[in-house]
């Protein structure tokens, strides 16, 4: 099972972009860190901001603020950690978030028509509508160029 494919069970977490909350499943989710450095070098990866050293693992920090926002995140005070799937294994990836996160609990509704593939499905939550991303789908949107999100499909 890939993290893209993992069942929801009900239970996401919400993160603060901007003035836009967002919503992952809960399972994919490892933890919420506090800002460190944030290591950069040479890449020509568009999504990549660098990479982070959590717990012993190099963890890429993946900047999707343009494609969610239109702009780049100014400041973050966070860093999101969630898993991505590479084959059999699964690996940590980051989103520098600009706030605190939060639980919830809501049936999950399909998306909206018109809307990208990353976007998987919505929340409602007190009359906010939240989009729930599909990370790994976000991330290969531009990571290739392509739009594309199939990993076969993006790399032929």
């Amino acid at each position: 099972m890939t993290a893209a494919n993992r069942t929801s069970d009900g239970s996401f977490v919400l993160m603060q972009l901007g003035t836009r909350r967002f919503a992952l499943p809960s399972d994919i989710v490892a933890e919420l860190a506090p800002p460190v450095r944030l290591h950069s070098f040479p890449h020509s990866a568009p999504l990549l901001a660098g990479v982070i050293v959590r717990r012993g693992h190099v963890v890429p920090v993946y900047d999707v603020a343009p494609i969610l926002l239109g702009r780049s995140a100014s400041q973050h005070r966070f860093y999101l950690i969630a898993l991505r799937d590479f084959g059999k294994v699964s690996e940590p990836s980051a989103i520098p978030v600009d706030g605190e996160c939060e639980l919830a609990s809501a049936e999950i509704q399909p998306p909206d028509a018109g809307q990208p593939a990353y976007v998987s499905g919505r929340l409602t939550l007190g009359g906010e509508s939240v989009d729930v991303l599909d990370l790994e789908a976000l991330v290969l949107s531009q990571s290739f160029g392509t739009g594309k999100t199939d990993r076969t499909e993006a790399l032929s």
